[in-house]
């Protein structure tokens, strides 16, 4: 592992209700040579009260499942980008919504990006993977942030 972890952690949220997705997910976490401090809600609705309160204080990145109950990504999506105080916030989709139907994932790429999604990616079971997907989005992040 690369030892050039930044002094000030950034901040992440997280927003799955999927408590193995939620432990694969800290555990790739901790395995990229990024410092980072993560947040977590479980459903849409925990995750709209969790960026309404924190409004000053918004996390650099949103990790969204679109499957949540109470609130589905979707519409967590669309109400964070209709926000003017949120509409800002980079949003990577993780699901696992994709499927064999490619006209069907098309649509659904489509659709997250018109919605303003800056990434989407099927949830890799392998653990490198993700660490690939999470430090890629946390470099644009930072970049964008700087």
């Amino acid at each position: 592992m690369n030892q050039e972890k930044q002094n000030v952690p950034i901040n992440i949220l997280l927003a799955d209700d999927d408590t193995d997705d939620c432990l694969f997910f800290e555990k790739a976490l901790r395995g990229i040579p990024i410092a980072a401090h993560l947040t977590i809600v479980r459903d849409g609705e925990q995750l709209m009260s969790y960026l309404f309160e924190h409004s000053d204080s918004l996390p650099a990145i949103l990790f969204l499942d679109l499957s949540m109950p109470r609130k589905t990504g979707f519409e967590c999506l669309s109400e964070i980008k209709e926000h003017d105080n949120l509409k800002d916030l980079p949003v990577v989709v993780f699901t696992t919504s994709f499927g064999r139907d490619i006209h069907f994932e098309q649509h659904l790429i489509n659709t997250l990006s018109n919605i303003g999604s800056q990434d989407y990616v099927q949830k890799p079971s392998d653990i490198t993977q993700l660490q690939q997907i999470i430090h890629k989005a946390l470099t644009q992040a930072i970049v964008k942030g700087a």
